[in-house]
């Protein structure tokens, strides 16, 4: 492992402090009485406190020093005065420790007095200082000169998503994200608490992928030497304790779907599912609106939210469109119990790739997404879609060929999906094996027919409505957040690349040709400015690790980058 000069000289105040007979890691619990949160809010002159946190700054004068800590709630001035922390003779638990071992970023605890500073600033005095944890990498903390500029911020985006830890602590805006997406959770579990509902877990390894229309992960259970996939969705479950007796169910559900990545999909998702007996889909639109207005409220204390350039409003009533009236407004073509040929044929008209493995409820899927979804920035149910596309749906009560399902679009992306819930499980078998014959056309995102499902059904369901709402996307909704990245702590990312240490000869080489990515060999060599055979070792020595390549033209020999 190579190390900066900055965290070998750590290393170095790492030893020296063991040498003083003080543990840099120690294990005893240390008393922690306040936050900076609470110090601030109920503040009183002279009160005394134990506090604790990271050293995020300081400003050393000699025998006196202003800095401070950053704990779970925010940061608060801190006083460090050498005649209070060594009332004796000794003067080395400032001298030595504070001033010349501790580094920004240690975790430590303080004990000491609160006063006002000259300025009205809130501080505490500082009595005494346990070290709690050395820090042995430097934190990567914006800097701001003299004018006021500020520069070296951590804001690359890989970096950030790689290191959290780090985001979290130098990024105030990051943790405040964190921390909404959490009050959002919860004003949901409060909202269907007091309504009754039972909050339940279901299984993620499952026997059959069921639930969604999407591709999922496979694994193998030894024990068992069966195959198990982690679940795409919690739906067919939660149905099943419907059937149960249970007149309302809630789930917060990890749901993984191995298909594409992008600024709002993820592999690996929350989503919350919730289904009630005896309800409807108009039931479900009316408390859906509730909900999200009880979210947006208790987030921001009004309707209105801020989401990149436009204001969204989850104030009821949401307007609502059948998908088909939709299309037809946006793109001229009335769809409505058209053959799967006709249908094909206005995609392709519109400029869609289609193919014959997909069906109509594919088609009208695609052509809805690309040519209407963006359409809809304010919250809008867009409700009624084909038979087709809904295989868990009961059939429209006066609409023939559709369902009763609506999906909640906000700002021209899917929020929620809904249904009055299909429970004849005669028909629910039938449309199973239309899903069946889709997969047996190609289609690798048909459903699955769940045997034990069906036989649930047939112990009889009571009427049903269910929705589920994509928790990451309703954050990023309702942080401003344009990334999906942005709201989960940790999102998948492709494998770091392993870092490899090149020497002198081979450094000064990579550096000249990864700033113009291929070079002719001569003028490499010539801007490289090495002896010869600096130059040979070098240039060998970077094709083994395999960073170059050279390629022969007419003219010359050309080498380029290869990572």
């Amino acid at each position: 492992m190579q190390l900066s000069e900055q965290e070998l000289v750590r290393r170095e105040k790492l030893n020296a402090l063991r040498n003083l007979g003080i543990d840099p890691y120690p294990a005893p619990l240390y008393p922690v009485d306040h936050t900076s949160k609470q110090i601030k809010n109920k503040f009183e002159e002279g009160k005394k406190v134990i506090i604790a946190g990271r050293l995020m700054s300081r400003r050393i004068q000699g025998k006196a020093s202003f800095a401070e800590l950053q704990d779970t709630d925010g940061r608060i001035q801190v006083y460090f005065n050498r005649d209070e922390i060594c009332t004796g003779d000794d003067k080395t638990q400032y001298n030595e420790v504070y001033k010349k071992l501790l580094d920004i970023g240690d975790f430590i605890g303080i004990e000491g007095e609160l006063f006002t500073t000259q300025v009205g600033e809130k501080t505490v005095l500082v009595k005494g200082f346990t070290l709690l944890s050395k820090s042995l990498k430097p934190l990567p903390l914006p800097k701001t000169d003299k004018d006021g500029n500020i520069f070296d911020e951590f804001n690359d985006p890989e970096l950030r998503y790689r290191q959290r830890y780090a985001d979290l602590v130098v990024n105030p805006k990051v943790r405040d994200t964190f921390v909404k997406r959490t009050q959002i959770v919860n004003t949901i579990r409060d909202f269907y608490n007091e309504m009754g509902f039972l909050e339940v877990e279901t299984p993620i390894l499952q026997p059959i992928p069921g639930g969604a229309a999407a591709r999922p992960f496979m694994t193998h259970h030894n024990a068992l030497d069966i195959p198990l996939y982690l679940r795409i969705a919690n739906e067919l479950y939660l149905k099943r304790l419907i059937v149960g007796g249970f007149d309302g169910v809630y789930e917060f559900a990890k749901d993984f779907r191995n298909e594409g990545m992008d600024r709002t999909h993820n592999p690996e998702f929350t989503v919350m599912e919730m289904y009630a007996a005896y309800k409807d889909y108009h039931w479900m639109m009316d408390t859906t609106e509730k909900l999200l207005e009880k979210v947006a409220i208790k987030l921001h204390g009004t309707t209105e939210v801020q989401f990149g350039e436009n204001v969204i409003n989850y104030k009821a009533p949401y307007k609502r469109i059948g998908i088909l009236d939709a299309i037809k407004e946006h793109t001229g073509y009335d769809l409505y119990q058209k053959s799967e040929t006709e249908i094909r044929e206005a995609a392709k008209a519109l400029g869609l790739e289609v193919d014959e493995t997909m069906g109509i409820g594919k088609m009208i899927d695609e052509i809805f997404g690309e040519k209407c979804e963006g359409n809809y920035i304010q919250p809008t149910f867009i409700i009624d879609y084909p038979v087709e596309m809904s295989p868990l749906t009961k059939k429209h009560r006066s609409k023939e060929g559709l369902t009763e399902r609506f999906e909640l679009m906000v700002n021209g992306k899917e929020l929620a999906n809904a249904y009055t819930e299909l429970n004849d499980p005669i028909d629910q078998r039938e449309r199973f094996e239309d899903q069946l014959q889709l997969s047996e056309k190609g289609d690798d995102e048909a459903m699955f027919i769940d045997q034990d499902f069906l036989r649930a059904l047939e112990y009889g369901m009571p009427p049903t409505s269910g929705i589920g709402i994509g928790i990451d996307r309703l954050a990023m909704f309702m942080t401003n957040n344009q990334s999906i990245q942005e709201v989960l702590f940790f999102p998948q990312m492709r494998p770091e690349k392993k870092q490899v240490e090149l020497n002198d000869n081979e450094k000064a080489i990579f550096d000249i040709l990864k700033k113009e990515q291929r070079m002719a060999l001569t003028d490499l060599k010539n801007a490289a400015g090495l002896s010869n055979k600096g130059w040979d070792k070098g240039l060998k020595g970077l094709s083994k690790l395999g960073l170059t390549k050279v390629t022969k033209t007419d003219d010359s020999l050309i080498i380029e980058v290869t990572e």
